[in-house]
């Protein structure tokens, strides 16, 4: 299914993923309007030709023109938002968004959401190391993963229009997941990895590891850049499954340890054989 090339599409956050979203979509010839509470963001999208139309306040006029909206807010804002402002969507609209959890928010929208308005969940797994329209780079999208994470609420026809947001933005792969499942996967292969990153950066006091270090732990560190906001805020709305991924992760850990410790080479090397294999998958 393509994306109607007639609709009005509202971002509402225009973030570095809003942004990049806007930046994509306007590329491809779609008419693109955005609200932020920050007015230098909305200038600056509309200087760079990344939006036609733009405000940093509530606007009637933008909300209830729009036929799809897509919410790239953080999730306790997103909440709010929906709630106090969904009496001015069109009737008809459908409404997505980019958040990384799932579970704690979907059904709480789709509960309260007027009935003729559609809510169809999406996360699209890209981004970088920073932060703010200004970063927004429609490039992010080209290799990467776009999850659908529809209910039995959902209709086909929302289900369609979400997948084309994807194929629209030139995402390299689309899945479809439920919400559990979703934030069980993105618990192990998002926020434990984030985890990780951010232990190994606070597990040494040297000053001068930048000065030491190779290629493989800025690697491994890469996303220890970190907006503790909005990522202490995901941990928590995904606290169960990313304990119990913490958990797997550490008697993993604690297994190679004893390996180690009692210098059994031929299972270290097994563990090592089953990584190499693992990892080429993602090569192919």
């Amino acid at each position: 299914m393509k994306l109607d090339k007639n609709l009005n599409i509202l971002i509402v956050g225009l973030g570095l993923i809003g942004g990049s979203y806007a930046m994509g979509l306007h590329k491809k010839g779609y008419k693109i309007s955005a609200i932020d509470v920050n007015e230098n963001s909305v200038k600056y999208a509309l200087s760079h030709n990344m939006i036609d139309s733009g405000s940093a306040e509530i606007d009637e006029s933008l909300i209830s023109s729009a036929d799809l909206i897509i919410f790239a807010l953080y999730p306790h804002i997103f909440l709010d938002w929906i709630k106090q402002n969904q009496h001015l969507f069109k009737s008809g609209a459908v409404i997505t968004d980019v958040t990384g959890v799932k579970s704690c928010i979907v059904y709480e929208i789709q509960g309260d959401l007027r009935k003729d308005v559609e809510f169809i969940a999406a996360h699209p797994m890209a981004g970088k190391e920073v932060y703010g329209v200004e970063n927004a780079d429609d490039s992010i999208f080209k290799e990467a993963n776009y999850i659908v994470v529809p209910t039995d609420s959902n209709t086909f026809n929302a289900i369609e229009i979400c997948k084309a947001i994807g194929e629209t933005l030139g995402f390299a792969r689309i899945s479809s997941l439920p919400p559990k499942a979703h934030d069980e996967m993105i618990g192990f292969v998002s926020q434990l990895t984030h985890c990780i990153a951010i232990c190994l950066m606070t597990c040494s006091k040297s000053e001068h590891l930048v000065d030491y270090t190779g290629d493989s732990f800025r690697d491994l560190t890469r996303i220890a850049r970190i907006n503790e906001n909005m990522w202490s805020e995901l941990f928590l709305l995904n606290k169960d499954a990313l304990l119990m991924q913490m958990e797997i992760f550490m008697s993993e850990f604690n297994e190679f340890y004893e390996l180690l410790k009692n210098e059994d080479t031929e299972k270290m090397k097994e563990k090592m054989k089953q990584s190499t294999a693992r990892r080429a998958l993602f090569d192919k």
